[in-house]
């Protein structure tokens, strides 16, 4: 690393087969950090996260609260995204 080339740091791919919990927003908040850090030593800084939003598991999850499985993952894909802005994370 030469300290000036863009720096690219990912959360892992959220499951969204249930809300976020604490461990989510640990691997946020210490990606944002580090993204913050490479801001401050003027770096350009590619920060990427997300949902996992396929599977038998989202769909099962989704019929047993008898949910249409986009509907649910939207839902739940939301309150991610509502997490990041409650931890102001960018």
């Amino acid at each position: 690393d030469d300290g000036r080339s863009p720096y690219q740091i990912t959360t892992p791919i959220y499951y969204v087969n249930d809300k976020p919990h604490i461990g989510h927003a640990y691997t946020s908040l210490a990606c944002d950090v580090l993204a913050r850090y490479m801001r401050l030593s003027q770096r350009d800084v590619y920060f990427l996260t997300g949902t996992d939003e396929h599977g038998q598991k989202v769909q099962t999850t989704a019929a047993t609260k008898g949910m249409d499985p986009l509907a649910f993952c939207d839902e739940v894909s939301r309150s991610f995204r509502e997490l990041l802005t409650l931890l102001d994370i960018d």
